[in-house]
Formats: C-alpha cells, structure tokens, sequence
C-alpha cells in the first residue's frame, strides 16, 4: 500500500515519525512535504495529498497541521475523501470500521507524542466493517 503524507510547519516533526513508522512497517510512502518549519498554507498540503489519492498514486494519507481541524475541513472537499481528525488509538479504529475513512488527520499541538504509534496502529490495521455502514458511507 502507497500512503501520502503531508503536513504544514507545525506538524514537521511528527510527518518524520509518521514516515519512519510506515518504512518499517513495509509500506511505500509519499512525502508531499513540507520539508521545514518555515510557515507554510495547510490547504496546499491537504489537496496534494487528498489529489494523489484521487489520481490513484496513493490508496491512503496522512495529513497534520497544528490542531488537524484545517487539514481536515481542507481535505474533505475533494470527492471520495474521507478525512478522519483522530486523538486516540480507538478514535483511529472506529474511523476507519465504521466509516471507512482514508485519510488520518493529526494535529500535532493537541495530540500525545506517546500515543502516535498506537494511533498509527489501529487506523493502518483496521479494516472496514461495510454492511450497514457502506448504506451511511455512500450517503456522503
């Protein structure tokens, strides 16, 4: 699987965690930066993450910015976008059981550096629970 990964200034230090965690884990990921800390635009690093997905270059994605909230609100305006803004492992989980959410939005200043791995855990190794929840799914 090809995850691409973005993020903005305030979110630097966790996209570089987030990248080593999915090299080890055996997945190909795609850095569609930011590459410092220089204040940047969240958006641009929303839509190029959620484009790749839509173009098929990347069948998930991970996006975070500071709180996670513009990333997100960013990202879910693209069609077939399903930006889930997760704080905790069980957060993760249900996103993606229930709502078969693609894209997993982190916002580095509220979340627990301590938990990012289990967060990381349970939304790459969770999988959709269709039935009734695809009936809610294609109602988005």
């Amino acid at each position: 699987m090809k995850v691409a990964i973005g993020c903005d200034h305030a979110g630097i230090r966790f996209k570089e965690r987030v990248m080593n965690w999915l090299w080890e884990k055996g997945y190909e990921s795609q850095d569609l930066g930011t590459g410092s800390e220089d204040s940047v635009d969240y958006p641009d690093f929303a839509h190029a993450v959620a484009d790749s997905i839509e173009q098929n270059n990347a069948q998930m994605g991970v996006l975070i910015c500071g709180t996670g909230i513009g990333m997100t609100m960013s990202a879910n305006r693209h069609a077939g976008i399903r930006a889930a803004l997760c704080k905790d492992g069980n957060a993760c989980e249900m996103s993606r059981k229930h709502n078969d959410a693609n894209v997993l939005c982190i916002g580095a200043r509220n979340t627990n550096p301590a938990i990012l791995l289990d967060m990381l855990d349970a939304f790459f190794h969770t999988e959709f629970e269709g039935g009734r929840h695809q009936r809610r799914i294609d109602k988005i």
